[in-house]
């Protein structure tokens, strides 16, 4: 499966993002407000998947 914005409709985008934040809280660890905006550049059609997970390390990695 194809998660490219072309590939993709804003429902399919919003339930990756859902699937996602789920696995991510059920480690016990709650996404800051940065990464939700940036989720929601993806889920908008604005920023492919792999831009916002890059985003995503190097916030952590500067951290």
């Amino acid at each position: 499966m194809s998660y490219l914005i072309k590939d993709t409709s804003k429902e399919e985008r919003k339930k990756i993002a859902k699937e996602a934040l789920a696995i991510s809280v059920a480690s016990g660890k709650m996404p800051s407000k940065e990464t939700i905006d940036l989720i929601k550049e993806y889920i908008n059609g604005k920023m492919e998947l792999e831009e916002v997970q890059k985003r995503i390390i190097e916030k952590y990695k500067k951290g």
